[in-house]
């Protein structure tokens, strides 16, 4: 009996420093993966930085404002990109968002058990399809469709409005919209799926047991539940369209002009860096496309950051959210 407390007492004695040792690498490691992230993050805002130096001294803060891109006179402004990017990604987020929660509604809650795992899989196969390829299906599928169909049934319903009006192209903001929320579906739907799962089976089942119907289910106990979950889903699809590029390029039209019109033909911030950066002939031409680079890392960064904040706002206790 002593032998045995002997030996077991003398073991931590003997794995002591070697433990010690591996914990202190272990925290070296990964603290050493964290600052790095952080480094690099640095790293790519100071380039940015550098590099737009030159357009940031000459237009200033009107950079900002000016909706002018003319690179033979050298006038650059990134107010149409900068709307561009907002506008086709707030259409993205409008359409994405109901569907995304009723594909996961249905696959956690009213899907038959034996099409859950097949409807599952193609959700999530659509996220390994290249933006290429949604660009190349936006611009010879989706845009004729817009021109024959769409357009004209929300232009004779809606024509009255700035919004609606104009030449129906198939081509332009709205549709830009529209294959950023085929893009993002996935990705927002997913994760939705999965916070659903998480939600407590007793909870569900003492609803239904009160007599509360699947509606009544879904909105009072299964959305408010995974309420952060799914606003974290939401922004991890934001973060998603703000920086899309070559989907965006190939239907958005490519078009240095403001119009209220969401028919009409756009540009965006990365669709802008596709088609000019390599084609930049001139320092101030290339300073503004780094510029407008930097303004979507701004940009991004913002609004991450206050989702941030606001998820860690719920987080904490007697929040309402």
């Amino acid at each position: 009996m002593s032998r045995t407390a002997t030996s077991e007492s003398q073991i931590p004695e003997a794995t002591a420093p070697r433990r010690a040792f591996g914990d202190v690498a272990f925290k070296a490691i990964t603290t050493g993966f964290a600052v790095g992230i952080l480094l690099l993050l640095g790293a790519m805002f100071f380039v940015l930085w550098r590099e737009s130096a030159l357009a940031i001294e000459a237009f200033g803060p009107g950079f900002l404002t000016s909706a002018k891109w003319n690179p033979v006179t050298e006038k650059f402004g990134a107010l149409v990109a900068i709307t561009g990017t907002l506008v086709s990604t707030v259409i993205a987020l409008l359409v994405a968002v109901p569907v995304s929660i009723g594909i996961a509604l249905f696959l956690a809650e009213l899907a038959p058990e034996k099409i859950r795992t097949p409807f599952g899989v193609a959700i999530e196969l659509l996220a390994a399809i290249p933006s290429i390829v949604y660009g190349m299906w936006g611009l010879f599928v989706l845009a004729p469709l817009m021109s024959a169909y769409l357009q004209p049934a929300l232009g004779g319903l809606f024509g009255w409005t700035p919004f609606f009006s104009g030449p129906q192209m198939g081509i332009g903001m709205l549709t830009a919209g529209l294959v950023l929320a085929l893009m993002i579906i996935p990705f927002i739907a997913s994760v939705t799926r999965d916070v659903f799962r998480m939600v407590p089976a007793q909870l569900k089942e003492s609803a239904y047991g009160m007599g509360a119907t699947t509606w009544e289910v879904v909105k009072d106990i299964m959305i408010p539940y995974g309420r952060k979950g799914i606003y974290g889903a939401v922004f991890l699809g934001l973060g998603r369209a703000l920086g899309e590029t070559m989907a965006v390029t190939f239907v958005i039209g490519n078009a240095h002009r403001l119009n209220w019109s969401l028919f009409a033909p756009g540009n965006s911030i990365a669709s802008t860096l596709a088609n000019e950066f390599t084609e930049a002939d001139g320092d101030l031409y290339l300073s503004s496309l780094v510029a407008l680079g930097l303004v979507l890392f701004l940009i991004t960064f913002l609004i991450l950051g206050f989702a941030q904040l606001y998820l860690k706002r719920m987080s904490a206790p007697g929040s309402k959210g």
